[in-house]
């Protein structure tokens, strides 16, 4: 609220705005980035805590319910992102930024209301200290004790921890020399195996959002190239970009209502239902996506040397693609290192889920630069054109549904050994 606050004083104040084509000062630049960046950290923070939370408030024994909270957790995600696209755009683009910031100021004092009303009927989980602190403790002292002789050194936990029932220790042996320190419990070596054992799982998921992030870029500059014409009606080429999103509310509704009519037809919970399930449908469908995508691209340009000018629904196959492969993925994560996290680390490790999704968005533009440089070494620049009937976006897909096939196995192989 403080960098919508912030936001909405600059549109209104002619003085911290700076004049059409000139450079803004240094006061009116660091009000608007304080103010962005106040966004950024307090959804940073909203993010990593609110769907743990939520959670926290439901019976942990009933998974169907707690499955059913984050698909209608992520359903209220993307609804939100459809109402900014198809609202607040338009009101921006007529009544100007002013009204618009003032409208989400609006929005958000009244969501911050309604969840401060809530305080008396919340459960509340006590905080035990950082887990990062928990974790980096726990990993320099096994580091710091690699070479000692656990033979008799190690207290009374390590018996605890190797006869405790599970199979914890199996996993990370190393960390058990963390034990000889005697500030540190068997409970918070667990903690930390948990959540090291989440980390393989993460890393193969930010593939999956590099894909979004390009998708969503490049195929608006598809569509400015392409024939958008229904009948008299000419497609603004952003429209396209709702189709993602219509696909993964409608999926989710239908996901919901497929659990519910097979809810007393089997108790076992069937496969599909489980997140590391979803999660491999999601990045093999992420994969084909790639494929389409780097196809479509090619009979673009291909009929742009023809002279053609091909239609803008074919890029509808992606977006469905990827719509689906969207909701599966960070649906099915948000549950899962929810689900997998210890007691202590239930934000910490949802919170992955976003961590996934923004260094998926920054190696996209890591990608792009690196492919660029080394076909730039072999011969053209991938994107060394004017445009893209100028560049090959179709090997740089194409390119993408190699990495991602080579991805996905290697998050089955994970996901198998979990």
């Amino acid at each position: 609220m403080q960098g919508l606050m912030m936001l909405t004083y600059q549109a209104q104040n002619p003085n911290l705005q700076p004049p059409e084509n000139k450079t803004p000062s240094y006061i009116q630049a660091l009000f608007l980035f304080t103010g962005l960046y106040a966004i950024a950290a307090g959804l940073g923070g909203m993010r990593a805590t609110l769907a743990a939370h939520g959670a926290d408030q439901l019976d942990h024994n009933n998974k169907s319910l707690i499955s059913s909270y984050f698909s209608w957790y992520f359903f209220s995600l993307i609804t939100g992102g459809l109402l900014a696209t198809c609202v607040m755009v338009p009101i921006e683009q007529k009544y100007g930024w002013s009204t618009s910031f003032f409208i989400l100021l609006f929005v958000a004092s009244l969501a911050l209301c309604t969840f401060v009303s809530g305080f008396p009927l919340y459960r509340y989980k006590r905080p035990s200290g950082s887990p990062l602190t928990q974790i980096i403790q726990t990993l320099v002292t096994s580091a710091g004790n690699i070479k000692v002789s656990t033979g008799g050194s190690l207290n009374h936990d390590v018996t605890e921890l190797l006869l405790a029932g599970d199979q914890s220790h199996d996993k990370f042996k190393f960390l058990n020399k963390a034990l000889i320190d005697q500030n540190i419990g068997v409970a918070q070596v667990k903690e930390t195996k948990s959540f090291i054992g989440l980390l393989p799982i993460f890393v193969t998921t930010i593939m999956m959002n590099c894909c979004v992030s390009q998708i969503l870029t490049f195929s608006v500059q598809q569509g400015n190239l392409m024939n958008r014409t229904l009948h008299n009606f000419t497609i603004p080429t952003q429209s396209i970009a709702f189709v993602p999103i219509i696909i993964s509310l409608t999926f989710i509704i239908l996901f919901e209502q497929l659990k519910k009519m097979n809810k007393h037809k089997d108790a076992s919970n069937p496969k599909f239902y489980k997140p590391l399930f979803r999660m491999g449908i999601g990045l093999a469908l992420v994969s084909t996506s790639m494929f389409v995508a780097s196809i479509i691209e090619s009979k673009r340009l291909e009929a742009f040397k023809n002279g053609k000018t091909l239609s803008v629904f074919w890029l509808l196959f992606q977006y469905i693609l990827l719509g689906l492969s969207d909701t599966l993925t960070l649906g099915g994560m948000l549950e899962f290192f929810y689900s997998e996290a210890p007691e202590s680390m239930k934000s910490i490790c949802t919170s992955l889920s976003w961590c996934s999704s923004s260094m998926g968005f920054f190696m996209s533009s890591v990608l792009v630069t690196l492919s660029n440089s080394i076909s730039g070494r072999f011969g053209k620049e991938w994107f060394g054109g004017k445009d893209l009937n100028h560049s090959r976006l179709d090997l740089f897909y194409a390119l993408l549904c190699i990495i991602n096939i080579l991805n996905f196995l290697l998050y089955v192989y994970f996901a198998k050994r979990y």
